[in-house]
């Protein structure tokens, strides 16, 4: 990547070769004076579509303010967002993972098209903060992420609501089991600000893991986001950005592996998103950081989860915020040899110097984070499972489950749609193995959430006894008997391609297995049988994505090698 400041120098001063660019410039504000400040891209992702976008603007205004007051010279441009919870269960859906390489694509073009010196970039939906770290990574320029905040949690006759709530109530109100008005009441009374979704759901996941990276804020990543400290929060991390600006600290110097395994860690210990591993397989392709899928086990078996957080667990977002949020975890897991503390970060200080005055165990008021010698599970619980169904490996998120073990047969659909009018037809029972197939990065394409139908089957009562594996994905909302991403997908001849109704499957945790119990003889004969399908679009950006993209096991990144 070439040397952004030489660009600028080379663009925007000098003397009469470069008078037109002058004259644009100043006709959006530029006097005498700004030509010599640093131009920061302000990336907003500001939206009045969803509640996890809908606070941005705000945020972005002290930004600005604030990059403005330390001497550097502000330019916005917009980045487009697709929200989940409202795309769920629908053809939008295969949007959402879409939408993170157009994000990436879009920070890169008006940043790196425009030559500018550093990126603040503002998101709040779950692909903003992917989408945006991996621009940061690949344009290595001087950058910052602002969170937009979490939304506050709903109540509802005393109870606090997620989104997740609805979908539940869904499956609760079809299998008889909720009121009709309870079932009205949840909906309306679920998301009662702006903020994104407020579990350790992929949004907070994300951002939650951008601070212990290096490339935010600590303490910014669950503030709520109609809260007048996460507009605070913003307008420092203007300053900190500029700072690193004049000290030329450029992201793939605080982009390592060892800082990648600081965040998977982070992850692991808060009981984050199954989402969060295509991410940042994904962000350290883009940092060219050596990172594989087996590098998440490796994590997982020595970090236990010490936060018990929403889907699996009990409290919010803001719960974690007030009993010491993201910085006390990292500080226990720094105490007990699980975080590399000379990591460096945006603020010119490492990881260590950043953690110095939190303590090292958690405040006995509370029993949102716990400590570390009685973890909520003493290992992480995102798994990673292999097998003939997924020679590649998959995700499980095993958390929350009495027996995270199941064989069972198979019931099998080749959309989720499909999967979702079985489920609520009642045809889904306790033992079954529910398969769904044809939604994986080039299959679906994009690898829709299945928040639908596992909530439904959660609603229903069969959240424990019955499996759901997928080439597609879940919501960093989902718990239950699930696995994800698996790979090779049916889309490009998987074994999950060849699976038939009745057939025997195990889902295994404890010894990370997922198989297919038929045998290889019958296997073969099968795969000679099988023909791959026509793709779903032959035109515009999801055509354009299933000819790009990767497997899953590398991210599902359009930006690769081979």
């Amino acid at each position: 990547m070439a040397d952004q400041s030489n660009w600028r120098s080379k663009t925007i001063t000098g003397g009469v070769a470069r008078s037109p660019n002058r004259a644009m410039l100043r006709a959006v504000g530029f006097k005498d004076g700004d030509f010599d400040k640093p131009i920061i891209g302000v990336a907003n992702g500001h939206s009045t579509l969803n509640p996890c976008n809908a606070g941005i603007q705000p945020l972005v205004d002290r930004a600005i303010a604030a990059l403005e007051t330390a001497g550097a010279k502000p330019q916005m441009f917009g980045v487009p967002t697709i929200t989940d919870g409202i795309g769920m269960g629908t053809e939008a859906m295969k949007y959402s993972l879409v939408s993170r390489e157009v994000i990436a694509d879009a920070i890169e073009t008006s940043v790196n098209g425009q030559a500018m010196d550093g990126a603040l970039v503002v998101g709040g939906c779950d692909k903003n903060m992917p989408g945006g770290m991996m621009a940061i990574a690949r344009m290595n320029v001087p950058a910052i992420y602002v969170y937009a905040g979490t939304i506050k949690p709903g109540k509802w006759k005393g109870v606090d609501l997620t989104i997740v709530s609805a979908f539940e109530a869904v499956g609760a109100f079809s299998a008889g089991k909720m009121s009709k008005e309870d079932f009205v009441g949840i909906e309306k009374n679920a998301c009662p600000s702006v903020g994104a979704c407020g579990g350790m759901y992929t949004a907070n996941t994300m951002s939650s893991s951008f601070e212990a990276l290096g490339m935010s804020l600590l303490g910014s990543s669950q503030m709520a986001s109609p809260d007048a400290e996460k507009a605070d929060s913003a307008a420092a991390s203007a300053k900190v950005l500029v700072n690193a600006v004049r000290k030329n600290l450029r992201p793939r110097k605080i982009i390592t592996r060892k800082s990648i395994e600081n965040a998977v860690a982070l992850i692991m210990a808060t009981g984050g998103s199954t989402n969060a591993v295509l991410h940042f397989l994904a962000i350290a392709a883009a940092a060219q950081v050596k990172w594989t899928i087996d590098d998440f086990e490796r994590v997982r078996r020595r970090v236990p989860v010490l936060c018990d957080l929403k889907p699996s667990g009990r409290y919010v977002a803001v719960d974690f915020h007030r009993a010491g949020g993201v910085p006390q975890v990292l500080k226990i897991l720094l105490a007990n040899g699980l975080l590399h503390g000379d990591c460096m970060t945006i603020t010119g200080k490492t990881m260590a110097e950043e953690l110095r005055s939190i303590p090292a165990v958690p405040a006995k008021n509370q029993d949102v984070i716990r400590p570390f010698n009685n973890p909520l599970y003493k290992q992480g619980h995102l798994a990673i499972l292999k097998g003939n169904l997924a020679t590649e490996g998959c995700v499980a998120k095993i958390t929350g489950l009495k027996n995270p073990v199941i064989t069972g047969p198979a019931r099998v659909f080749d959309s989720e749609p499909d999967a979702m009018k079985a489920i609520l037809a009642k045809k889904i029972k306790a033992g079954d193995v529910v398969v769904i197939r044809y939604e994986g990065p080039k299959g679906g394409p994009g690898m829709q959430e299945m928040l639908a139908p596992t909530s439904a089957l959660i609603g229903q009562g069969l959240g424990e006894s019955v499996g759901l594996l997928t080439d597609g994905r879940f919501s960093g909302g989902t718990w239950g008997m699930v696995v994800g991403h698996v790979a090779p997908e049916a889309f490009v001849g998987g074994t999950i391609a060849l699976v038939k109704n009745g057939d025997s499957i195990t889902i295994d945790a404890h010894k990370r297995l997922i198989q297919l119990n038929v045998s290889q003889k019958e296997i073969a004969a099968r795969r000679k049988k099988w023909k791959q399908p026509k793709p779903r679009y032959t035109r515009g950006l999801l055509a354009k994505y299933t000819k790009l993209v990767s497997t899953a096991s590398l991210g599902a990144i359009t930006d690769h090698d081979d």
